[in-house]
C-alpha cells in the first residue's frame, strides 16, 4: 500500500507515526513547513486516509514503522 508513496511521502508518513507536527517533520527533512505539509496531504488522499490518525494505523500496520515497548 505504501509503495504507492514517494520516498518523501513515506518519510514525512513515518514521522507523522512518531507524533511530529508539520513544522516538526520540516525541520527533521530539511524543507519548508508547506512542503511537509503537501508531503502529509498527498500521502493522507493515496492512501484514503481521513486523518492524521489514520495514517499512524496504516504506518504501523504496513511495518513502516515499529511499536516500541511490549
Amino acid at each position: 500500500m505504501l509503495a504507492r508513496l514517494t520516498t518523501p511521502e513515506r518519510e514525512a508518513v513515518a514521522l507523522v507515526a512518531r507524533g511530529l507536527s508539520n513544522d516538526e517533520i520540516a525541520d527533521r527533512m530539511v524543507i519548508s513547513p508547506g512542503t511537509a505539509k503537501s508531503h502529509v496531504n498527498r500521502a493522507m488522499t493515496e492512501l484514503h486516509a481521513r486523518d492524521r490518525a489514520q495514517l499512524v494505523v496504516l504506518a504501523y500496520e504496513s511495518g513502516l514503522v515499529a511499536r516500541c515497548g511490549g
